[in-house]
């Protein structure tokens, strides 16, 4: 039987050349960044919203609100043993023991979640190993994910704004609550059972908290609410929960896949437009640069956040799906990975891939065997090095992060 390994294995010393290129000339795989969303959490609140949007009790969860949960711990554990057996094969770390310290680096923002996931992933990537983890005590903000509050790299509220406005498209808020609004009817339906007046997310119209130097632009009203709901209903899913229990056994599991086009859609607006994108991401540019160079580590990992995602996937104009998930929703535990490969002639390209588990696979906590997670190759857009669609050269990559 076959072993399924992910970070684009075609591209290996001794083994076919991408297609487009020469079998004489393949090209190697010599540094790997990715950018991972947290694993699996409750609710950032208790309540996990207010009170109007439902009168139901909302499911109880092992852990304190935003923790990272044990299950999805495990989950974060499949994915650093499958991203281990990939970079062994690229012969990024060491078929044998424990990694050199220069060779690979862990950053990770100081949620309890994102060190969590970290550490989880980093323990079944090396197992035996003390892989050394670089974040801020814990709660204490660390400004290089988020620079845009932390005056790293103030917004211009004008152009954000306007960036917006052009997401938002012909008709604004209004337009854009008419078109999602049978969507927004299921979503009352599950919050309240039956309609009634002054429950669920439809009744207060969609508008926007405009942009300041050191705040992002927020959506407010009917697809902020629909947005934050439609990931916890997400979220007990992941989390193996029973289906009497997701949406108080009023969603299916379709549910939640098409309502997660509510959170897709807020990153699309708010925080994929490169002005707001390439501002909040100015601090993880830095590592990602520096995970890209010559002198960088060889493996890098980020631990972040789902707002981290949608900016790196704004900045470089790449779309992703995976199976339960709605088109471009950031997965609990996936990643955006960026591999650096050179040629025989020391020229570097870098190409873009999603590795992430399917909601099936978050739900049954099973191993991943010889399937693994789900990965898939993503173009991008106005890169074509070596007649590659979506292969760019280092120097285009390097100038899409800003």
């Amino acid at each position: 039987m076959k072993l399924r390994i992910g970070f684009g294995l075609a591209l290996a010393i001794g083994t076919p050349a991408v297609a487009g290129t020469r079998p004489a000339d393949p090209l190697v795989v010599d540094r790997v960044v990715l950018l991972m969303r947290h694993g699996v959490r409750p609710p950032t609140k208790a309540p996990a919203m207010p009170p109007e949007v439902t009168p139901e009790r909302w499911p109880d969860w092992p852990t304190k609100p935003g923790w990272l949960t044990p299950h999805g711990a495990a989950a974060v554990a499949r994915l650093g043993a499958a991203d281990g057996t990939a970079l062994r094969f690229h012969r990024l770390l060491p078929a044998k023991g424990c990694p050199v310290p220069a060779a690979i680096r862990i950053v990770a923002d100081s949620d309890q979640r994102t060190i969590e996931t970290a550490k989880a992933w980093a323990a079944t990537l090396a197992p035996g190993c003390t892989l050394a983890i670089d974040h801020y005590a814990q709660d204490v903000p660390d400004p290089r994910f988020n620079a845009i509050e932390s005056g790293k790299a103030p917004l211009d509220p004008a152009k954000a704004d306007a960036a917006v406005a052009a997401e938002v498209g012909p008709g604004g808020f209004a337009a854009l609550d008419a078109r999602y609004r049978p969507l927004l009817a299921r979503i009352d339906t599950i919050l309240c059972g039956t309609p009634r007046p002054g429950c669920g997310v439809s009744g207060t119209p969609t508008g926007l908290a405009p942009a300041r130097a050191d705040k992002r632009p927020k959506l407010t009203g009917a697809i902020d609410r629909a947005s934050t709901a439609a990931q916890i209903l997400l979220l007990e899913a992941a989390e193996g929960m029973k289906l009497a229990q997701i949406g108080w056994g009023r969603a299916t599991l379709a549910d939640v896949t098409a309502l997660g086009e509510f959170h897709a859609l807020e990153f699309r607006i708010l925080a994929r437009p490169r002005v707001v994108a390439a501002a909040n991401f100015a601090g993880l540019a830095e590592i990602v640069r520096a995970g890209l160079a010559d002198s960088g580590p060889r493996v890098t990992m980020i631990s972040g956040h789902d707002t981290n995602i949608a900016n790196l996937g704004g900045l470089f104009d790449v779309h992703w799906q995976v199976p339960g998930f709605a088109a471009g929703d950031p997965v609990p535990g996936g990643a955006l990975v960026l591999e650096r490969l050179h040629d025989k002639a020391g020229k570097r390209y870098v190409r873009l891939r999603y590795r992430a588990q399917t909601l099936a696979q978050l739900r049954t906590a099973a191993p991943l065997g010889v399937k693994g997670p789900q990965d898939r190759i993503l173009p991008v857009s106005g890169c074509n090095a070596r007649g590659v669609a979506g292969l760019c050269t280092l120097d285009e990559a390097l100038a899409k992060l800003g």
